[in-house]
């Protein structure tokens, strides 16, 4: 199984143009990402900023497949939910790096994601939003479910129906203040 997922992913790496972020120490990290244009409706965050349609954005996908082999041997799924929180956390700094020597830099006004592993999110510095197309919504539910039932601590038709994937954002500003050392220039 975990096979074919590979196969498949190595396709939807190819396909979606995304490219992968690395750690200092030249390792890949669990984001895969491409910039794109932001086409929802305007999601005003926290700290003030506001992405608008259009906008350009920096779009992070989680390495699945990399995120299942390390998580299928832990037996409690609030282990495997712990185990994908700490790879996220300590891949952001990253993404940091990766935005800050990108050579739109400048142009890039966040971070966007989509997800139902959304337990936690506010801790790593992102906001919350809901997808308002429900094709979209049906879409994406259909797609991050098999990644939503590993990290999931009870699974029940009621729990699964509360479900909701949810759109992530973070502005630059904001990933560089949390995850790039404060003496860092922007």
């Amino acid at each position: 199984m975990i096979s074919l997922c590979h196969i498949i992913d190595t396709l939807f790496l190819y396909v979606r143009r995304l490219e992968y972020t690395f750690t200092s120490q030249n390792e890949k990290t669990v984001f895969r990402v491409r910039i794109t244009k932001y086409k929802g409706k305007n999601v005003y965050l926290s700290d003030g900023t506001c992405m608008a349609k259009n906008d350009c954005l920096l779009k992070i996908h989680l390495h699945n497949v990399r995120i299942l082999k390390e998580v299928l041997s832990l037996k409690h799924p609030l282990q495997r939910s712990m185990v994908i929180y700490r790879m996220v956390e300590q891949s952001m700094p990253s993404l940091a790096r990766f935005i800050d020597n990108h050579p739109r830099s400048n142009q890039i006004k966040g971070i966007i994601g989509i997800t139902m592993i959304n337990k936690g999110v506010t801790h790593l510095g992102f906001e919350k939003s809901y997808p308002s197309s429900r094709l979209y919504r049906l879409f994406k539910f259909s797609t991050q479910f098999p990644i939503y039932l590993l990290s999931t601590t009870s699974i029940s038709m009621r729990n699964i129906r509360k479900q909701c994937p949810t759109y992530l954002f973070m502005s630059k500003e904001k990933l560089f203040e949390k995850y790039i050392d404060t003496g860092h220039a922007t």
